[in-house]
């Protein structure tokens, strides 16, 4: 790895030295970081110590070589201490934000000195501080195997989610399906006319047909399959972006998730990091800060007693939608071990994710809590590829340096020869993505926390906001303390009634909770949601019991279990039920205790559903003539 980086820095194009740097020779953490600023500036600044260098420069007294490191340029200007610092990172693309600051900001300059002038008499101090945070050997930060364990990791995770679409894109919205796209789209356009198309970017818009759902879900993992072994990855992300952006608006309620939003927002931001520009490892960084941060702001806002009090795990563990066999056995844990994980979990999100914008140290400690956060999340509840996203993302907290470590040498030696190195088109494209993302990107942590917008982010989230590229987070804003659960049941006669079972949905109380990681399965999930209010509000329902009884095939393959595999039943009722995990010292067979809490929807016939139908699409045609 070092024998890469060497090489890399050798390519380096040789100029002539546009200043002399001036330091203490004699100052061991001097020397530490000097040896780190050479390495940024390559041949473009000279570097010596002043005991032997301060003859040559008769301007500048040798008191002044003492008292702070000078930066000497060809014609005779000096900066010196903080401002010289300053000035000697801006020679280096990317990293100019510093003296821009202390020239412009309000006080920069000031404390930037006092602070230079205390650590220069404070000298151990000063090496305690950069041996904390940057550790014991200071390298550049390089970023190429982090970009290429990302890209590889965003590829499988794209797959995950493109192939939980191909099972059951023609179930949800196909043709026969429970919201059929064509119909969707048709509504829109009537309702809006051509800014349908704006505020609606897909291009299902060209064709809706189960056809083109399927042919866009095998699209998606192929290119998948491209971005995960490394070929044509610009094009594959740009596809990638369009398709599953395309998705999400045509899977309607299905895909308004925000894991879905999470994932369109990476993907967008995944299409600039092959340019090879630190801009977009810093938005990533935004992107995961504001996440995580969001997530404990909408906690805190929400008011729920149960963050406030720290009992929200007392019932999170089985209120969840899917929750895993270890959630059951956790939730048998004592309320002082749950009230633990509940305020860590609030530390970690309104606190620990400060630690992002830190030194690379800090930045490891941060990303550890992440993973070790959203590892319980995974061991105890089933949210798709969710988690693994969020994890991938903590990996632009580290660097190659930290990466190089638990990779094979030859591969991490190979990735940085051939990393791309940014050129004018890339750096111009990230700075014009920055200047967009992250005052929008602001704009979404200042609005929940004051409750208004600010000043153009407001309007420029909204001119972006249908192309998902910067989102409003808020994970588990609310707990809530019961679980309502949903049976679908048929019958032929009215009297015999047989449930039909979703493969991960909790159902019958002896059958197991599962896994379902890296699966997203979007009819368990919307049961879920659908149960916690009322049949009247969920018009998707009825046409969900409507697609039953037609015995639509894409429809009941989203279920494991069809009690009518022969013919579609006569009647459909859903019944309502109260579920709680039962006590795993008194109970040995069923995981569930469920209760009847009556009829969610009453019984139907086919001919009942098509006449309710009619009904309200005369009235929609009397108003809408």
């Amino acid at each position: 790895m070092a024998d890469a980086e060497a090489a890399r820095d050798a390519v380096i194009l040789i100029a002539p030295v546009e200043a002399t740097f001036v330091f203490d020779g004699a100052c061991g953490i001097c020397r530490t970081w000097v040896d780190y600023w050479r390495r940024l500036t390559g041949d473009r600044v000279a570097y010596r110590p002043y005991q032997e260098a301060a003859g040559d420069f008769p301007l500048l007294p040798r008191e002044a070589f003492e008292r702070a490191t000078q930066l000497i340029f060809p014609d005779g200007t000096a900066l010196s201490g903080a401002a010289a610092t300053y000035r000697l990172l801006s020679l280096v693309p990317g990293h100019g934000a510093w003296w821009w600051a202390y020239r412009h900001v309000p006080g920069a300059a000031g404390s930037s000195e006092a602070a230079y002038r205390f650590l220069s008499t404070h000298r151990g101090l000063l090496a305690g501080i950069t041996h904390t945070l940057w550790g014991r050997t200071l390298e550049p930060a390089r970023y190429a195997l982090v970009s290429w364990l990302f890209l590889r990791g965003l590829g499988l995770i794209y797959l995950a989610a493109f192939i939980s679409l191909a099972v059951q894109v023609q179930g949800l919205v196909g043709e026969a399906g429970i919201l059929p796209l064509s119909e969707y789209l048709a509504a829109a356009y009537q309702g809006w006319g051509s800014s349908a198309y704006w505020r609606l970017p897909t291009i299902f818009w060209l064709a809706s047909s189960d056809f083109a759902l399927m042919a866009g879900a095998w699209a998606g993992i192929a290119l998948s399959v491209l971005l995960a072994i490394g070929a044509a990855q610009r094009a594959a992300l740009i596809g990638l972006f369009a398709l599953y952006l395309s998705f999400i608006y045509a899977g309607q309620i299905f895909l308004n998730y925000q894991w879905d939003m999470l994932l369109v927002e990476t993907g967008f931001l995944a299409i600039f990091l092959t340019g090879g520009t630190r801009v977009i490892v810093w938005l990533f960084r935004l992107l995961l800060f504001r996440f995580l941060f969001l997530a404990g702001v909408a906690k805190i806002v929400s008011g729920d007693p149960t963050w406030r009090d720290l009992t929200a795990l007392d019932y999170h563990l089985f209120t969840q939608p899917l929750p895993s066999p270890l959630a059951y056995y956790a939730a048998q844990l004592p309320h002082w071990l749950l009230a633990c994980a509940t305020a860590a979990t609030l530390v970690i999100e309104l606190c620990a994710v400060a630690m992002i914008f830190m030194p690379r140290r800090p930045r490891m400690v941060a990303a550890a809590l992440v993973v070790i956060l959203q590892t319980a999340i995974m061991l105890t509840g089933s949210y798709n590829w969710f988690n693994l996203l969020t994890v991938l993302l903590c990996v632009f907290l580290l660097d190659d340096q930290a990466l190089r470590y638990v990779s094979p040498r030859r591969l991490a030696s190979s990735v940085v020869l051939l990393a791309p190195r940014p050129g004018r088109l890339a750096q111009i494209a990230s700075a014009a993505v920055a200047l967009i993302l992250v005052p929008v990107g602001l704009n979404q942590i200042y609005a929940p926390i004051s409750g208004r917008n600010m000043p153009l982010a407001g309007t420029l989230s909204e001119a972006v906001a249908p192309f998902l590229i910067v989102n409003l987070y808020g994970l588990f804003a609310t707990v809530t303390t019961t679980r309502p659960a949903l049976t679908i049941l048929g019958s032929n006669d009215g009297t015999e009634w047989r449930p039909y079972i979703l493969p991960f949905l909790p159902g019958p109380p002896e059958r197991a909770p599962t896994w379902n990681i890296p699966y997203q399965p979007r009819l368990d999930w919307q049961l879920w949601f659908a149960a916690y209010g009322h049949a009247g509000e969920q018009r998707w329902i009825e046409r969900l019991l409507q697609r039953i009884l037609e015995g639509s095939p894409h429809v009941l393959a989203l279920f494991s279990v069809d009690p009518f595999p022969d013919q579609p039943p006569k009647r459909v009722r859903i019944d309502l039920s109260s579920q709680r995990f039962s006590n795993a010292r008194t109970s040995q067979r069923a995981w569930w205790k469920e209760h009847p809490e009556g009829i969610y929807f009453p019984s139907v016939s086919l001919d009942d559903l098509q006449r309710a139908a009619a009904a309200q699409n005369a009235m929609q045609n009397q108003s809408h003539p």
